[in-house]
């Protein structure tokens, strides 16, 4: 009976024993499991990064130009909108010129009659020289007559006198043309203003291009300087982006450049810095990049805004990291590795930064994996055990 109850206990304390290996080996698993803390892990690799700079600022043409009248008048007409590509040499609108050209045909009597009047000057001068040749040739025919007595001194001073007449007559025809010759150079001139005042009434484009605004109707009042339509260069359109002085030593023109619409985040447009602003703003700090767009949106406006990402450096084959993987201690940059199933904190040196990738200079071998929080930066992980989660 002793020996009964005695294999009876045996047995109950193994299976007793055998059920609390059982347990711990639960609770030890659900242990590791609600104790250490889930992240998600990445394995170092190499690759090519591209360190940028950040500029913001608006869409801008190079050349542009406020196209108004030369002279005052009302618009008769204008001949395009915005929107309208135009080229050079192409009318834009007309100004109400009837009033200039009766001037013009006025000025162009005026020259027909002074025309006219020279012609008659001309002939007036030829008939003096005729009548001072005659009387020329009269004084020298008396002279010869007066040496031999053949005639008396009466009729050799009549001819003088004669002669004396004559000249002046001529220079009374040389004097009636030159001022016919100086009349018919008023009206020329004249009749060239009114001509181009006429032409100014119709305004053309100087340039090809592209209207971006208009500012009046037909019947409106054009005067000098008053804008009547914009014009803008579609050769080369750029963003003026203002860049941190700080980055002022790592840009230079010929950069490469992506340009991001807030009309379209997403797509990212070629560019290539053109030139580089000579001030700084005193308050922002910023200075002027120019970025030549070497294509635009299907839509777009002068003046919208975006945001521009420099090129200043390119490195290919170098061990990289995401971003968000670094942690700082103490401004001293590491990573939390995997060691033995434990989170350890790393020093490693860093190069340059990418838009969401950071070159490892020392710390961290290539194929290494690094790990961070599921839940964030903020979760402790230091010597915590953690467990990776997909």
């Amino acid at each position: 009976m002793q020996m009964n109850n005695m294999e009876t206990f045996r047995q109950w304390a193994w299976r007793v024993s055998q059920l609390a290996i059982v347990v711990a080996m639960i609770g030890g698993v659900a242990y590791w499991n609600f104790a250490a803390v889930s992240v998600i892990e990445h394995k170092s690799s190499s690759g090519e990064i591209i360190a940028e700079v950040l500029g913001t600022g608006t869409l801008e043409a190079r050349v542009k130009s406020i196209i108004s009248p030369k002279i005052a008048g009302r618009i008769h007409e204008i001949l395009v909108d915005q929107g309208s590509n135009v080229t050079k040499g192409q009318p834009l609108f007309t100004l109400d010129d009837a009033e200039l050209k009766q001037q013009v045909e006025i000025a162009q009597a005026t020259t027909a009659m002074c025309q006219a009047s020279l012609a008659r000057l001309q002939a007036d001068q030829d008939q003096s020289k005729a009548v001072l040749d005659s009387a020329q040739k009269e004084i020298n025919r008396i002279q010869q007559l007066l040496r031999s007595n053949s005639i008396s001194e009466d009729e050799a001073e009549k001819s003088t006198e004669r002669l004396r007449i004559a000249e002046a007559g001529l220079s009374r025809a040389n004097a009636a043309l030159l001022e016919g010759q100086r009349q018919i150079i008023t009206s020329e001139k004249t009749l060239a203003f009114n001509e181009a005042r006429l032409a100014d009434t119709r305004v053309s484009a100087p340039f090809d291009g592209l209207i971006i605004k208009r500012y009046r109707d037909p019947g409106d009042i054009g005067v000098p300087g008053s804008p009547i339509l914009m014009l803008v260069s579609t050769n080369e359109i750029w963003v003026s982006a203002w860049v941190d002085e700080t980055e002022m030593s790592r840009v230079h023109a010929e950069q490469r450049s992506r340009i991001l619409f807030r009309s379209e985040p997403r797509e990212a447009y070629q560019g290539t810095v053109s030139r580089l602003g000579r001030e700084a703003d005193r308050e922002t700090r910023e200075f002027v990049v120019d970025v030549r767009v070497e294509s635009l949106p299907k839509n777009w406006a002068v003046g919208q805004r975006a945001e521009v990402f420099i090129e200043v450096e390119r490195k290919v084959n170098v061990l990289l990291i995401p971003t968000k993987y670094i942690v700082y201690r103490e401004n001293q940059p590491g990573v939390f590795c995997k060691v033995s199933g434990r989170a350890i904190w790393r020093s490693i040196t860093l190069g340059i930064r990418g838009r969401e990738t950071t070159e490892v200079i020392e710390g961290l071998q290539m194929g290494e994996s690094v790990c961070m929080p599921v839940h964030g930066k903020d979760v402790l992980l230091e010597n915590q055990r953690v467990k990776v989660v997909p």
